[in-house]
C-alpha cells in the first residue's frame, strides 16, 4: 500500500490480484508491481445519491467519442476520471463542450 499521508489512493483485491491506484511518487515497488504512469485524475464533485442514474455516462461518453481513454474509480461519495496526462487538455476541453464545469484544482 502507499505510505501514509498519500492524498490519493485506491486498492481492489479480487481473486486474482491486488490493484492500487495512486500518485506516481506513492507507487509499490517490487518484482511483480506493474505501473501505468501519467494519468491525471478528474475528480466529479459530490456527494451524489446512489438513485443517481447515467452520471458517468454523461461523463464518459463525450470522452469515448473523441477517442480518449478513461480509467474510473468510485467512493462512497464521488467518483474519478482518471485520462492519460497527453489527452487532459482535450478531456477538459470535450466535458467542457458537453456542458460539464471543469475547475483546475
Amino acid at each position: 500500500m502507499p505510505p501514509a499521508g498519500t492524498s490519493f489512493f485506491s486498492a481492489t483485491r479480487t481473486q486474482d490480484e491486488i490493484s492500487v491506484v495512486c500518485e506516481e511518487d506513492a507507487a509499490p515497488q517490487g518484482e511483480h508491481v506493474k505501473v501505468e504512469p501519467d494519468w491525471r485524475a478528474l475528480e466529479v464533485v459530490g456527494p451524489l445519491d446512489f438513485s443517481m442514474v447515467g452520471v458517468m455516462s454523461t461523463l464518459t461518453a463525450p470522452l469515448a467519442d473523441v477517442n480518449v481513454s478513461v480509467f474510473v474509480v468510485s467512493t462512497y461519495d464521488t467518483d474519478y476520471i482518471l485520462v492519460h496526462a497527453a489527452a487532459l487538455e482535450r478531456a477538459v476541453d470535450v466535458l467542457r463542450a458537453a456542458g460539464h464545469s471543469v475547475h483546475a484544482a
